[in-house]
Parts: structure tokens; C-alpha cells; sequence
């Protein structure tokens, strides 16, 4: 799984949110993701892509952020 395949997975199964309206642009918090839903989010990929944040990772604001930072993170652990 990529990493916008598991951010649309975790919020239809948190949040009730539509796949299909998990899209680059759209907001984090519009998506209904707090504080807290945040940190989930992250554990999860550290689970799932066996990967370790940074406790200085910049927090994103939209989905797209998101992927550009947990795609990062993973290419850095393969390389």
C-alpha cells in the first residue's frame, strides 16, 4: 500500500471519510483530523512502513503534504 492508500484507508476507518474525497489538496483538518487523529496517523505509518519519525517533523496541512513527507521518510529507509 502507498502512502495516500493507507491516509484514505485510516480516515474510512476512523472517520467515516469518503475515499474518493481524500485528495491532494484537501486540508487534513477539513478531513476532520485533530491533534490527536494526527498522531495516529503517524504511529500508523511508522507501523506499517517500519519507518521512525522525527519528534521535529513538521505537522502537515493537507493530504498532500502528508504523502510528500511519509514518501520521503520511506525512500530514505531504503536507501
Amino acid at each position: 500500500m502507498d502512502s495516500i492508500g493507507l491516509i484514505r484507508e485510516f480516515l474510512k476507518d476512523r472517520l467515516g471519510v469518503e475515499p474518493e474525497t481524500v485528495v491532494p489538496e484537501a486540508p487534513l483538518a477539513d478531513l476532520g483530523v485533530d491533534s490527536l487523529m494526527m498522531l495516529e496517523l503517524m504511529f500508523e505509518f511508522e507501523d506499517r512502513f517500519n519507518i521512525k519519525l522525527s519528534s521535529d517533523l513538521k505537522t502537515p496541512q493537507t493530504v498532500g503534504e502528508m504523502v510528500s513527507t511519509m514518501d520521503g521518510l520511506i525512500a530514505s529507509q531504503k536507501s
